[in-house]
């Protein structure tokens, strides 16, 4: 692993990295929307009705449908920064959509808009500072944001979205010194990332995604160069003006220690 931050400086870092929340990293991305209200059972499709899939009880449905109206005040909530009014929205939305989910698996719909309201519901944590809410909910989220990144493999956005949880969710056991936890992580957001990057080479959000996973593989990867990929691209990036506010500060660090 490359040895660019002194011991001084590594704890700093630690503590950047873990405090900043990736709903920060990527707020022009816009999570994907609540899907219709679910139908009733005899509307579904063939495919699905041919699939594993178990039927919803009406009661299921109806709690379905009040998950989305809920889910979609939590948002407007949210936006209007009432985080406190659209957590209690989205706790109350989410065993409903669990339930639709766990009766059928294969529907991404329903896959997306679980781990969309999970990822809601992260963010508006973080925003309380009721982080320990935090980590449980995002990492919740991960199978289904790789769920649907594997059934829509070109959706940028939903691969960024599925980029900044796992840098959140690896920045968190970094925190607390688990850089064996947190290594497959950052190895994961960092082989979408540069796909992102790769993709779209001018775009800020995924060259910012970039940079964060690569400080932080940077500090767990037994890779060599990483950390002086991120210095010098975080410096181009401050030169230029598209850094980030989450990642500067770490970048800064990582300039004054390396001169």
């Amino acid at each position: 692993m490359a040895q660019l931050l002194t011991k001084a400086v590594l704890p700093v870092l630690l503590a950047l990295t873990a405090a900043a929340p990736v709903h920060a990293q990527i707020a022009d991305i816009e999570p994907p929307q609540a899907p219709p209200e679910a139908p009733p059972p005899a509307e579904a499709p063939a495919a699905e009705a041919a699939s594993a899939a178990r039927e919803l009880t009406k009661a299921e449905i109806a709690a379905f449908n009040k998950a989305v109206d809920g889910f979609t005040a939590g948002q407007e909530a949210q936006k209007s920064g009432d985080n406190q009014g659209a957590v209690a929205k989205y706790e109350a939305a989410l065993p409903a959509i669990r339930t639709a989910v766990e009766a059928d698996p294969a529907s991404i719909d329903n896959v997306g808009f679980l781990a969309n309201a999970l990822y809601s519901a992260a963010s508006a944590y973080a925003a309380l500072g009721q982080m320990d809410k935090v980590a449980p909910l995002y990492e919740e989220s991960l199978p289904h944001w790789r769920k649907v990144v594997e059934a829509k493999p070109e959706d940028a956005t939903v691969r960024n979205i599925l980029v900044g949880t796992l840098v959140q969710v690896g920045n968190g056991k970094l925190a607390v010194q688990d850089r064996g936890g947190a290594d497959p992580y950052y190895a994961e957001a960092l082989k979408l990332a540069r796909k992102s990057v790769e993709e779209a080479p001018q775009d800020n959000v995924s060259r910012n995604l970039l940079l964060s996973a690569l400080i932080g593989a940077g500090q767990t990867s037994t890779e060599e160069g990483m950390l002086e990929e991120a210095l010098t691209m975080g410096k181009a990036m401050i030169a230029d003006g598209t850094i980030d506010a989450a990642n500067r500060p770490t970048v800064e660090a990582m300039v004054a220690a390396n001169g």
